[in-house]
């Protein structure tokens, strides 16, 4: 597969139906070397507007259907955007000599849906982490909180759309969401056993890097905010934004991080033989004693994506494809030197209950050029009912992305953006970009 050409034009299968695939449908869709883009049966209405529609979902439990067609549609290359699929191990079932995928097998993708693993490949690999403990049984898992007299963070070792971590500011709520994982078991198998580490002060960052099995090449930064609320407060979400890059990561900081954190991770997998290929993302805390990894993830972020998206320069299609056929060192890219900026407007409930079918409003509608006017609206969680009308279909329903001289320009337009959009119970954090908590330079 190192060897194979992308072919002056290819069909290409984009799995993944949220916001983070609209975007990489978006510059897919630029590039000289597609001919044909397929995309989830399940696609929101932006994703639609981009690419066709496959006859039916793709489950691993219809491998042989999934095979001929296929085949039979000539897809010569395939995009995996969400952890589900990869962790169900749908590179390992799918790609061929002929056909490659862009994304890791289930064994390398098990740096983010097993957090207890991910967290022995740092201990051996002398990646700095948290201080924490894996605890399989409710019993040790409330002996531990119970003993420990500083704060901690509570997490479910397997996925869980970004909602399985608890921050605790004391014993009670560690174990309340000890509780909760394992006992009440609301994130089901994912929550069976749990990661309890001690609570970090200072920023978060996400480093994103392209990995085609030995060759690294690190992103731009980014910061998401997860809390639903103004200020960083309430439960944690799938993101309610991010902007892109963050100043608080030099070009040297990421060469330290790359030779800290992703050299090891990448050599400590393939010391057990697995190699990685894909996208490898690093949820950074940013402490007073430098960077510590508080999780891996496999994939392209969202809401980290759009942001990127809207930044990057090049071929995106022909830049996948030769990390997926181990050829990274041939990619050319590179991002807009303006910060982008993504607020994400949210279903009323959200992270919680929420309730779907409302009429959206104000959508601005993004075409394959990229005449845009430095603003876009990524699609996540809609729907096209007919009449051609487009309803809210979960909890984070739109990505407001604008371009920006500055950080605070950026998120002032996207703001605004955000605004626009209109339905019932709609709601959008007005502060992205604009971190409440004070973290000194970062010195490696």
């Amino acid at each position: 597969m190192s060897s194979l050409p992308l072919p002056e034009k290819v069909n290409v299968l984009l799995i993944g139906a949220g916001g983070r695939e609209h975007a990489i449908a978006w510059r897919l869709s630029q590039s000289t070397h597609l001919k044909k883009l397929w995309v989830d049966p399940n696609a929101n209405a932006g994703l639609l507007a981009l690419g066709t529609a496959c006859p039916e979902e793709f489950s691993l439990k219809r491998k042989y259907y999934l095979e001929r067609w296929l085949v039979q549609e000539n897809i010569g290359f395939i995009i995996i955007g969400p952890e589900g699929p990869l962790a169900d191990g749908m590179v390992d079932a799918l790609a061929t000599p002929e056909r490659p995928i862009f994304g890791p097998t289930k064994a390398a993708a098990r740096l983010e849906w097993d957090k207890a693993y991910a967290k022995t490949i740092m201990r051996q690999t002398s990646i700095p982490t948290p201080e924490g403990r894996v605890c399989t049984t409710l019993g040790a898992a409330l002996a531990y909180v119970t003993e420990r007299d500083e704060p901690c963070v509570v997490k479910a070792t397997g996925l869980c759309a970004g909602k399985g971590v608890t921050v605790c500011k004391d014993k009670h709520e560690a174990i309340a969401a000890v509780r909760k994982c394992m006992e009440s078991k609301e994130f089901g198998d994912a929550g069976t056993s749990v990661v309890i580490e001690e609570r970090l002060e200072g920023q978060e960052v996400s480093v994103l890097a392209l990995v085609d099995g030995r060759t690294i090449t690190v992103l731009d930064t980014c910061q998401d905010h997860k809390q639903v609320g103004e200020g960083d407060t309430g439960p944690n979400t799938g993101g309610m934004g991010a902007f892109c890059p963050t100043p608080l990561l030099s070009d040297a900081d990421l060469q330290s991080v790359a030779r800290d954190v992703f050299v090891p991770a990448v050599d400590g997998l393939r010391r057990q033989g697995i190699e990685f290929r894909g996208v490898l993302f690093a949820g950074l805390m940013l402490t007073h004693a430098g960077p510590k990894v508080l999780e891996f993830n496999c994939r392209f972020g969202d809401p980290e994506t759009q942001v990127l998206m809207a930044r990057f320069q090049g071929d995106l299609l022909k830049t996948l494809w030769l990390t997926a056929t181990g050829r990274l060192a041939d990619a050319e890219f590179s991002f807009d030197p303006r910060t982008a900026c993504c607020v994400v407007v949210c279903s009323e409930g959200y992270p919680g209950e929420i309730e779907k079918g409302h009429l959206i409003t104000g959508l601005v509608p993004i075409d394959k050029s990229n005449n845009s006017g430095d603003r876009w609206m990524f699609q996540g969680s809609t729907k096209l009912e007919k009449l051609k009308k487009i309803v809210t279909n979960g909890g984070r329903v739109v990505g407001a992305t604008c371009l920006g001289s500055s950080v605070q320009e950026a998120s002032k337009s996207a703001t605004e953006f955000a605004k626009t959009v209109g339905f019932s119970g709609a709601f959008h954090r007005s502060d992205i970009g604009q971190r409440t908590i004070i973290c000194p330079k970062l010195t490696i």
